[in-house]
């Protein structure tokens, strides 16, 4: 009999079929007690970063194709996602404003996929030296969050404000190596 973690008893693992898809429904005790602050830090920032760095080595491994095609395959391959994602989770909240903004934000990311491929293929870059470069975008959004959006209010811009010029020490330390 396998080993699962702490968290997990075998008969947790409750299979869910939702017409082709087939999820599992894994209830952890654990994450039910931690404070909403906690779970976003985990899984907005941890895991996303994460999954973000290993993104990057993908990225830069995918030698061979234009920037045009690549942008075309990462839409279709989010959009298999998004669509398991909705099928496993059944969660349908929508509003109009919110589809523009959502709309808004793929067109600025996918620009930005299509620059970063560009610097990587047909330039040359090194996934070393430019994740810490285009991951300064942390800036952009601190600034807008805290000037446009009032999220001065609800953090403490000094402790941001010194992990941003970490941020740029960091990129500029890494762009020159």
């Amino acid at each position: 009999m396998p080993a699962y973690p702490p968290c997990l008893n075998r008969h947790h693992l409750t299979p869910l079929f939702s017409g082709n898809v087939i999820a599992f429904r894994n209830e952890f005790r654990h994450i039910n007690r931690m404070s909403n602050s906690t779970l976003s830090i985990l899984f907005g920032g941890v895991a996303a970063a994460i999954l973000l760095g290993i993104s990057g080595v993908f990225q830069k491994s995918a030698h061979g194709i234009s920037q045009g095609p690549y942008l075309v395959v990462v839409g279709l391959v989010i959009s298999c996602v998004g669509g398991i994602w909705w099928g496993v989770t059944r969660e349908s909240a929508w509003t109009l404003p919110a589809i523009g903004y959502t709309a808004l934000f793929a067109l600025f990311w996918a620009l930005a996929t299509g620059c970063i491929a560009i610097g990587l293929s047909r330039y040359g870059g090194n996934i070393s030296q430019l994740a810490p470069l285009y991951n300064m975008n942390t800036l952009v959004a601190v600034l807008i969050g805290l000037t446009l959006m009032g999220e001065y209010k609800t953090v403490n811009p000094g402790t941001i404000t010194i992990g941003a010029l970490f941020i740029v020490v960091g990129g500029i330390i890494a762009s020159r190596g």
